[in-house]
């Protein structure tokens, strides 16, 4: 990274270039302001140190002019003590930070790294947004893999077009995200939008809620309810984990689909329809049908078009925008400082199968920012049962107890030297007296 340094003492200037270039930087440095302005027509610093007080300008010209011309240059100050007052009123116009005369060697080092760290950050996280903006084409999705890519083209296509989909998918992989995408891209995405899961419901609420029901249909009917499926009249109905639908109301959604009519409940008037349905479910609706849990008939009316939504192990390239994604999210909604991963507990997450897939690493990141301290999110910020990935192997093998290492080396050492215990307990640098101890204690004495 290249640095520049715009002061008049040449002492000054060498000793922050000697600093600098022991860190790796690449440094110029300049004893006039406009050497150092006609130089920037040609060249881009991404750090400068500018002194307050030069010869032929201001400081502050050249801090406005650099941060005109290039406002992610990080700029630090040189000044005196008696002019800290002037950098401060510096970093208000832009300034990183400010450093006085006579500076220390370690201060020079610690800013110089900082405003490097800083940049390196803003540099990553334009490229993590380019990739989100390039993969993540469908609102609410975040993705670039192969795999997330193939899902957004056929819900592109699909969306176009008027024809009931299929969503197999398993639960935290956003079946209900990828339905409201097709809604939203379609003809009808300035209808209504309308989400049922038909689990862990009985046969009557679910024909009450989707087909409504008439004024004294059944106790407590008290006035004529209009259903899910009327209400969402020119737009979608999402049905969600449609496998758990009981066989009697698969008879009527096939019904619907067919005749696109309803009736409501204890009704008798048809009412058309002109609704798109989007169903899914985590089952296998083939094996479903086999077994006769599921209407085959029903299966190839809602089979139209089947997209695949894949679990987050399959689509692991995808996880550190996810994070990122997540950490923005969070960190907003929390008030917080955070805003990156440490490599330590990024690697534990690359590891994790993911049982609950997107949700799940949704879930983790929203607590480690809530328990997060300071700007990157550590291995202890992680639940119990993923800290433990970290310490469950080594090297495909069970991390030994000192004991048992203990027992190996000393049993190896013994080995190499034909059992003398003398050079033995040199080797190990133990007395004689406490070799014999470990020896009868690891029952090696024979």
């Amino acid at each position: 990274m290249k640095v520049a340094i715009i002061d008049d003492e040449e002492v000054a200037c060498r000793l922050i270039k000697r600093v600098l270039d022991a860190e790796g930087f690449e440094v110029e440095y300049f004893l006039t302001g406009h050497s150092f302005l006609q130089r920037l027509s040609r060249e881009t610093f991404p750090i400068v140190f500018i002194d307050l007080h030069l010869p032929d300008m201001n400081g502050m010209e050249i801090l406005t002019h650099v941060k005109k011309r290039f406002e992610d240059t990080e700029a630090i100050i040189i000044t005196g003590h008696a002019s800290i007052e002037t950098a401060v009123d510096a970093i208000k116009a832009g300034a990183y930070h400010y450093i006085t005369k006579p500076f220390k060697r370690h201060d020079v080092r610690l800013l110089a790294n900082k405003a490097r760290k800083k940049i390196d950050l803003l540099v990553e996280n334009r490229a993590l947004r380019l990739a989100l903006g390039q993969g993540g084409t469908i609102t609410g999705f975040v993705g670039s893999s192969p795999a997330m890519q193939e899902v957004f083209a056929m819900i592109k296509k699909v969306a176009m077009v008027n024809c009931n989909v299929l969503l197999q998918a398993e639960t935290g992989t956003g079946k209900q995200m990828a339905a409201r995408a097709i809604h939203s891209l379609s003809p009808r995405k300035d209808n209504a939008f309308i989400a049922f899961n038909c689990g862990g419901f009985a046969e009557e609420l679910i024909a009450s809620e989707l087909f409504g029901h008439e004024k004294g249909a059944y106790t407590g009917a008290t006035a004529t309810k209009i259903g899910l499926l009327e209400s969402a009249a020119g737009g979608t109905v999402f049905l969600d984990e449609i496998g758990e639908m009981p066989l009697s109301m698969q008879v009527k959604l096939l019904h619907v689909l067919q005749e696109r009519q309803i009736f409501r409940v204890g009704g008798t008037k048809a009412i058309d329809l002109d609704i798109r349905i989007i169903a899914a479910t985590n089952k296998d609706l083939k094996k479903e049908v086999e077994s006769g849990s599921f209407r085959e008939d029903l299966f190839y009316r809602l089979n139209v078009v089947t997209i695949r939504l894949p679990k987050l192990t399959e689509r692991k390239d995808d996880i550190p925008l996810l994070i990122t994604h997540f950490i923005e999210k969070f960190r907003l909604a929390f008030s917080k400082d955070t805003r990156q991963i440490s490599p330590q507990a990024l690697d534990i997450l690359l590891h994790y199968h993911f049982p609950g897939n997107v949700r799940e690493l949704e879930n983790i990141i929203q607590r480690a920012v809530a328990l997060a301290e300071g700007e990157s999110i550590q291995v202890r910020d992680l639940p119990a049962d993923l800290r433990k990935l970290a310490f469950t192997t080594f090297e495909g093998e069970d991390l030994l107890s000192l004991e048992t290492m203990e027992k190996q080396h000393i049993s190896k050492v013994l080995d190499i030297t034909g059992n003398n215990r003398k050079l033995s307990s040199e080797i190990l640098g133990i007395p004689l007296t406490t070799l014999w101890r470990r020896m009868k204690k690891y029952g090696l004495s024979k």
